[in-house]
């Protein structure tokens, strides 16, 4: 199974994900746990504001003839 980054929460009894994904039973799990930080949120909000804008429909799409080599 590869590796894979997914999104969860704590319900107050098990941690639960957050979108469906399929694991084995026993599958070994790392978890790392993200103190609620206003901070955090803000800069968060910040980079998907700046995503939008950089990825957004009216951004033209480039193919590889656009790449110029170094």
């Amino acid at each position: 199974m590869p590796a894979a980054i997914l999104k969860a929460h704590y319900d107050g009894e098990h941690i639960v994900l957050d979108e469906p994904f399929e694991l084995p039973a026993n599958a070994s799990l790392m978890v790392a746990v993200f103190a609620p930080d206003a901070e955090r949120s803000e800069w968060a909000v910040l980079g998907a504001q700046s995503l939008a804008r950089a990825y957004g429909d009216d951004e033209p799409e480039y193919t590889a003839a656009d790449l110029k080599p170094q």
